[in-house]
């Protein structure tokens, strides 16, 4: 039952008492809210924003919506693709914009603290004067945060090499429902008292929990030049091919993207550039670290007996050319009507089987479906591309037919963005009932009055 205005105006008030000067409350600006890059819409504006600077902020915020049992959605930068961090009615928005610095860098542990409003590239830039670097890379990550990176367990162009966001934190700060705080994981390399609640924590969805606090692993800075191979193939079979006898050979990238035709004709519409005229597919690879120059000859070799029209470069502009080429994938789909982004993963030698399904699904629903891939672990974007703001049936009735394919491939519903809202009404089906019960009652352990992200995961 909703509560009363009253007490909800009461709520705002508290809320204004704890965090002077730091409570939104204009609908306008409450707008924001409301969506995400998902594209997907909540029904009308939350409640009330407010920007906490600490987290004795946040536990103080939590206790008041705690005893009221009004609902929080935490946010970043809302670069999320699967609505995890759209808010609602009678919902408060613990935005993280504020709270978005280094607390500390240690080269000989090679951590560094965070608070999680920073961004990605912010980040990346002060690790640089130590010689540092954070490794995962998400499409987005000039404007995305590392909080919503570990909140949603992201991925990007990296993971082939360097694993998902899980791979690179040591240690959360959490505050839970009830304003209790909590420290999961350690500082030390290794660690493995009690359960693994920091591992829980990561890619929960906001769900169990706030992070208000990340340790995370660093790298050192790759050596050398990095080393760039652009391939364009006549047909996506080929393409497919020479990325999976790639893997098949040992050979590890920094980076390895596959692109469909569908997606380069979209990209040469968009940039109004006549790319390699009649390929049917593009792979990006590029190489770091010390063996870089060998691996990449090895790797351009496969690609030319694939069948490959192969540019290998170690020029940084050139290599940025070739990359950017990737990285605007998503633009020109966007400049080409509204997306519904999807995100599946399949073992890496059923690709070339997921990419036959979604053209037979492509075909079968009358709907345009681009693909990319970051074909180094096997992690497919399905991307629909439709007029209008309402996801049309048919889309969904595609999109479950993909979602359905990957699981029978032995692959998943998501490889990097989460269940959010999109994709709640097929996660039992991937997990079975048992483990979706169980999963449940892990939420219910943490947020018994499921005030946390109500509505997200769990259908």
């Amino acid at each position: 039952m909703p509560m009363p205005l009253t007490e909800l105006s009461a709520v705002v008030e508290s809320l204004r008492t704890v965090l002077p000067g730091r409570v939104e409350t204009d609908p306008d600006l409450l707008a924001r809210y409301t969506t995400d890059r998902s594209g997907h819409r909540s029904s009308g504006g939350p409640l009330v924003a407010v920007h906490p600077h600490s987290i004795e902020d946040v536990q103080a915020v939590c206790r008041i919506a705690c005893a009221a049992r009004v609902p929080i959605v935490s946010r970043g930068a809302g670069t999320g693709l699967a609505g995890g961090a759209i808010a609602g009615p009678g919902e408060i928005v613990m935005s993280f914009r504020d709270m978005d610095q280094v607390l500390e860098v240690s080269e000989v542990n090679r951590l560094a603290v965070v608070q999680p409003g920073i961004l990605n590239g912010q980040l990346n830039a002060v690790l640089a004067e130590h010689g540092l670097w954070w490794a995962p890379d998400p499409a987005s990550k000039d404007i995305s945060t590392v909080g919503g990176n570990v909140a949603m367990n992201a991925g990007g162009l990296l993971c082939a090499k360097y694993g998902v966001t899980r791979e690179a934190v040591l240690a959360l700060k959490v505050v839970l429902a009830d304003g209790t705080l909590l420290s999961v994981g350690h500082r030390t390399v290794k660690g493995v008292t009690g359960y693994d609640l920091c591992a829980l924590m990561i890619g929960s969805e906001g769900t169990l929990g706030i992070i208000v606090e990340c340790t995370l692993k660093l790298q050192p800075l790759p050596a050398g030049d990095a080393v760039t191979i652009g391939a364009f193939f006549e047909t996506l079979d080929d393409a497919v091919s020479a990325v999976t006898e790639t893997t098949r050979r040992g050979h590890v990238p920094a980076i390895m993207e596959l692109m469909d035709r569908r997606t380069l004709d979209f990209v040469r519409q968009f940039t109004g550039q006549d790319i390699a005229p009649g390929a049917g597919a593009y792979v990006l690879v590029q190489c770091d670290g010390a063996s870089a120059a060998d691996t990449a000859e090895r790797i351009a070799a496969i690609a030319q007996s694939s069948g490959g029209t192969v540019e290998i470069t170690t020029d940084p502009d050139e290599s940025r050319r070739l990359v950017d080429f990737r990285r605007g994938a998503f633009p020109a789909l966007e400049a080409m009507g509204t997306l519904l982004v999807e995100d599946i993963a399949v073992p890496r030698d059923q690709m070339g089987a997921a990419f036959a399904a979604i053209r037979r699904i492509e075909d079968k629903h009358g709907v345009v479906i681009p693909t990319t891939c970051h074909a180094g672990d096997g992690n497919l974007h399905p991307t629909f591309v439709f007029t209008g703001d309402d996801v049309p049936e048919r889309v969904w009735d595609a999109a479950a037919e993909i979602f359905t394919t990957a699981l029978q491939l032995g692959g998943t519903l998501t490889g990097e963005h989460g269940i959010g809202l999109l994709k709640r009404r097929w996660l039992g089906d991937e997990l079975g009932d048992a483990q979706y019960d169980l999963q449940r009652r892990i939420k219910h352990v943490f947020d018994p009055d499921n005030i946390l992200n109500p509505g997200k995961v769990f259908a």
